[in-house]
């Protein structure tokens, strides 16, 4: 009965990975990516997109390196998308990003002295820019409050009490919670014109310097700072070594497989990284990559039905979806700004930094985010200058 048991470790613990990883987060994504100008249609294709690419990506590199490789979409970068807003151009405008975004994080890979740059930004900045970024996100569990007192209140309380007893689930059951409240408001929901597998969305991409400038770059660094590096070092702490450069190249490729379908960025996730690398999913290190080949396999058949999702969505006031969205990145934006104000030598350039991305402030068409590190970037070199002298 122990081997059995042992035997189905991994796919439940893949099993539960995607339904955190995907549960906890795909609000976010949803409006990111309806903040970046895309449609229903499109921004249920990006989420189909997404779903299968780094489901797809997990399974691959998983069977190819024997570790379990968890892959998540760029979570930091939907927030970013959600304060960057729509571009002159509109959702094609932002495809082009994405591909610019996907081709950024191949080099990274394939172009060692690149990736080493990128790992060189100085992480109180990129944790900054990250916390700026989900700073008036993470307002907008208030603001439903002010808006639909009883409904934003009964949604944070299920995410508290939950938070209190079964952490993994607060985001999923506050989830759930919100779509009842979506349908005793709307009625039954009609699915006679819902295909019950999503249809894809092809999206012509087009390019700008404003697109390159206030989404591509932000949203590489970003999700090479938040997502690849910390995922690296995630594998690294439970005892895998994987090459770094081969698992970024991997997600940069699906990246862009995914962006003419809407899809922002995939990469190496951290928090289900953990579930699939922990003892929880085997005792033995060597068969713990199944879990990650599981989630994998639950990804896809996510995106395969992403078009029901959305559905339910759709039925939803759009305050309570930011509100859940606000709540899952509390964690996120608390992480990220005790990151950057830890070292006390770089907190003034980091609360610059802070301020700039959180102002939503653009100059030229650029999204604060961009400026942010820039500003922080300068008063950190002057501020090292005048130190060093």
């Amino acid at each position: 009965m122990s081997g059995r048991f042992a035997s189905l470790q991994p796919v439940s613990a893949g099993f539960l990975a995607a339904i955190v990883g995907f549960a906890s987060s795909f609000a976010i994504v949803i409006q990111g990516l309806t903040a970046a100008g895309a449609s229903p249609a499109e921004a249920t294709s990006g989420l189909m997109a997404l779903s299968i690419s780094m489901g797809l990506c997990a399974i691959v590199a998983s069977l190819a390196t024997k570790i379990p490789v968890s892959i998540a979409w760029s979570t930091p970068g939907a927030a970013l998308l959600a304060t960057a807003g729509p571009l002159e151009g509109g959702f094609s405008a932002a495809v082009g990003a994405f591909l610019v975004c996907g081709a950024l994080i191949v080099l990274a890979g394939l172009i060692k002295p690149f990736g080493r740059a990128v790992a060189a930004i100085p992480a109180p900045l990129a944790n900054a820019m990250l916390a700026g970024v989900l700073f008036g996100l993470c307002l907008a569990p208030v603001r439903a409050v002010a808006e639909l007192p009883f409904s934003a209140l009964v949604i944070i309380a299920v995410w508290a009490i939950a938070l209190r007893f079964v952490r993994l689930f607060a985001v999923p059951l506050a989830m759930v919670m919100t779509f009842a409240i979506g349908l005793s408001s709307s009625g039954p929901i009609d699915l006679s014109n819902v295909q019950p597998i999503t249809e894809p969305v092809w999206i012509a991409p087009s390019f700008s310097l404003e697109a390159l400038i206030s989404i591509a770059l932000p949203l590489f660094i970003v999700t090479m700072a938040s997502q690849n590096i910390p995922g690296v070092a995630v594998l690294s702490a439970y005892g895998y070594r994987p090459k770094s450069g081969p698992l970024f190249t991997l997600s940069g490729v699906f990246s862009m497989l995914s962006a003419p379908f809407g899809g922002h960025a995939v990469n190496l996730a951290a928090i289900t990284a953990a579930m699939c690398a922990g003892e929880d999913a085997h005792k033995d290190p060597a068969k713990r990559y199944w879990a990650a080949v599981t989630a994998g396999a639950v990804y896809v058949l996510f995106g395969l039905f992403a078009a029901l999702l959305m559905a339910f969505v759709a039925a939803t006031p759009t305050i309570l979806i930011e509100a859940v969205a606000g709540l899952a990145l509390l964690g996120a934006f608390a992480f990220s700004i005790s990151e950057a104000t830890k070292a006390p030598a770089d907190r003034d350039s980091a609360i610059i930094t802070f301020m700039v991305t959180a102002s939503g402030v653009s100059f030229l068409g650029v999204s604060g985010a961009f400026w942010g590190l820039l500003a922080g970037g300068a008063f950190m070199a002057l501020s090292r200058t005048k130190t060093a002298k």
